[in-house]
């Protein structure tokens, strides 16, 4: 019998009693990560890293939560659950299930790069891997950070020398802090929507340096927008919130803007490719790297990962999820 198995509420290990990122209400969810289509709402108890609980509880309301720390073992009916760094978001993890000898890991959302704000992705040893596909084509190839980090810069320092506010679309958790962590605050004030700096405050209850930012209404002189980082959901692109900021250039931190015509589709100025999940490269380095007999590839280009796989000689399936429409779902389907 496998050890985690997909099941119509989500992945199930059916020897420990309890889902892995269920999307179906159950008794017992054990959650990668904070992002909506891996931590849903409904379950009775949900089980988490200790930083992923401040955002669970800030998302889902007063709900019975279980913490454990990186590398810490839970142990259920004979089954050992551990979580361990997923470099993805705050209090990301993945989730480690052995039990008699096996070994099973569950990627949840991972990157591979050390962003400098989150804990660094840890590969993991096992039998049979569950990862990820959400960038899983060769076209998917992440400049470093920094360098990205640099053009994001130069981008707002040439609209702030122009006198126009800088819009930056990039997810509320995340993405909007890895970039207020990376940028240079030095060029003008930065604004974050509404959405975005609440997350803010728990990634600095945690620990995470980010530099000042403020809500547009603290804001009393507008001029001050003139040379503003305004930092906004992708969703905020289609609201009246904009209009206060009067002439400025608007931009999208995705993956998704590393093929060009995503941005062109979305009639945005400037599109830079940073994600939260692994490129190509970065997913072959990871399947590498855990030793894995058996991979089971769960959303986003599960083919072309898994027959990649097989011609070199591993076990490589499709598993099929509900994972990947509210994190970095791709332009065609609305969130970009």
């Amino acid at each position: 019998m496998d050890l985690i198995a997909p099941t119509d509420r989500g992945l199930f290990c059916e020897a420990g009693d309890f889902h892995i990122d269920p999307w179906r209400p159950v008794p017992r969810a054990v959650v990668t990560h904070a992002h909506a289509d891996h931590a849903r709402a409904g379950s009775d108890v949900y089980v988490c890293h200790a930083l992923t609980a401040p955002i669970l509880r800030k998302r889902l309301g007063a709900v019975a939560i279980e913490t454990a720390a990186y590398g810490e073992v839970l142990t259920r009916d004979g089954v050992e659950v551990s979580l361990h760094p997923a470099g993805h978001v705050l209090g990301s993890a993945q989730v480690r299930v052995a039990r008699n000898g096996d070994v099973w890991v569950a990627s949840g959302d991972y990157k591979l790069e050390a962003d400098g704000v989150v804990v660094a992705f840890e590969p993991l040893r096992c039998r049979v891997f569950i990862t990820e596909s959400t960038f899983g084509l060769p076209i998917y190839r992440w400049r470093p950070q920094a360098e990205i980090m640099a053009a994001i810069d130069g981008w707002w320092r040439e609209n702030a020398a122009a006198g126009r506010a800088s819009v930056l679309y990039a997810y509320a958790l995340g993405k909007a802090q890895r970039v207020l962590a990376g940028v240079d605050p030095s060029i003008g004030p930065i604004v974050c929507h509404g959405a975005i700096e609440p997350i803010n405050a728990l990634y600095r209850e945690a620990g995470v340096a980010l530099p000042p930012t403020r809500l547009a209404h603290e804001v009393a002189d507008r001029r001050a927008f003139a040379s503003a980082l305004i930092v906004a959901p992708p969703s905020a692109a289609a609201g009246a919130w904009l209009g206060r900021f009067g002439d400025h250039s608007d931009a999208l931190a995705s993956g998704w803007m590393q093929v060009r015509g995503n941005r062109r589709r979305r009639g945005l100025d400037r599109g830079f490719a940073l994600s939260d999940h692994a490129d190509w490269p970065g997913l072959l380095a990871a399947v590498e790297a855990t030793g894995a007999e058996r991979v089971l590839a769960t959303h986003g280009s599960v083919g072309p990962l898994t027959r990649y796989l097989r011609e070199k000689g591993l076990d490589a399936r499709v598993l099929s999820t509900s994972y990947g429409e509210e994190d970095e779902a791709p332009p065609s389907e609305g969130a970009a």
